[in-house]
């Protein structure tokens, strides 16, 4: 798990971009040293402009990349990683009262993840894909 950064403002491709290089490209130089790191994204609008596709293909060589074909069913597992957030979040008593107590309280949370939590969400996304497979991209049972 990379850190957890905290955005303030609307995220645009270019404002994506900026982070790329920053946060994802020294996290994984660090962490996956043998270039067999594997970055996973959705198909949101920001991830896929042309100037963040472009800096990907610069840098494939050094780490992996996942490609989602267009209107793809969603298969991110950081969807399972926000629901727990949130759900730490919620439970906190008393709970965040400002911007920054949030910030702080989900920088926590995310420190807090259990690697065994984290472990499952990576080892079921092979029947994820294969239930996907089966129904042809259609909707799938969660």
């Amino acid at each position: 798990m990379g850190p957890l950064i905290r955005v303030e403002t609307t995220l645009t491709g270019d404002r994506y971009l900026s982070i790329l290089p920053v946060h994802l490209h020294s996290f994984m130089s660090i962490v996956h040293s043998d270039e067999l790191g594997q970055f996973q994204q959705d198909n949101a609008t920001l991830h896929v402009s042309r100037v963040a596709t472009k800096w990907l293909q610069e840098h494939s060589s050094d780490f992996r990349h996942f490609h989602w074909p267009p209107k793809s069913p969603e298969m991110n597992i950081i969807e399972d990683i926000r629901d727990a957030l949130l759900q730490a979040v919620e439970n906190r008593s008393p709970p965040p009262r400002t911007p920054m107590d949030l910030s702080t309280v989900l920088k926590d949370e995310w420190c807090e993840l259990p690697p065994r939590y984290l472990q499952t969400l990576v080892e079921s996304m092979p029947h994820s894909v294969a239930a996907l497979l089966c129904v042809r991209g259609g909707p799938t049972r969660y």
